[in-house]
C-alpha cells in the first residue's frame, strides 16, 4: 500500500467519522437529508485539509486550485452520497445510520479517484 492510498483512508476515515458524528448528532432536530448536508460541510474541512497536508502532500497544484478542485469533487461525492443516501432511506426504508455509511462508502471510491487523478493532480 503506498503512502498515499494509506494517508486518504485515514483521513477519508477521519472526515467520515466527522460526518456521522454531526448526522448523529442533528438528525433528530432536521430531515435526514440536511442532516447529511450539514455532516458533509463540517467534514469538509477535515478533509480537505487532511488530503492536502497528507494524502497529496505532493501535490502539483497551488493550495488554491486544489480547493477549488477539491470541492468541486467534494461535491460531485456529495451527490453521489444523498442520492445513495435517500434510496436506502426513503425507498428501502433503512435505519439512517447504516443508509448513510453505504452511502459514504460508495462515494468514497469517486471522491479518491477524483482526488487523485484532478484536484491534487501530481
Amino acid at each position: 500500500m503506498s503512502a498515499s492510498t494509506f494517508w486518504f483512508l485515514v483521513v477519508g476515515g477521519a472526515a467520515a467519522l466527522t460526518h456521522m458524528g454531526v448526522f448523529a448528532l442533528t438528525q433528530h432536530r432536521m430531515w435526514p437529508e440536511l442532516a447529511n448536508a450539514l455532516g458533509f460541510c463540517v467534514a469538509f474541512v477535515v478533509s480537505f485539509a487532511g488530503h492536502r497536508l497528507l494524502s497529496f502532500k505532493d501535490a502539483g497544484t497551488s493550495v488554491g486550485t486544489s480547493l477549488r478542485r477539491f470541492a468541486v469533487t467534494a461535491l460531485a461525492g456529495f451527490a453521489s452520497n444523498e442520492a445513495v443516501f435517500i434510496l436506502l432511506l426513503r425507498a428501502l426504508d433503512w435505519p439512517s445510520l447504516l443508509a448513510l455509511f453505504v452511502a459514504l462508502l460508495f462515494a468514497a471510491g469517486q471522491t479518491f479517484l477524483l482526488s487523485r487523478f484532478w484536484a491534487f493532480r501530481r
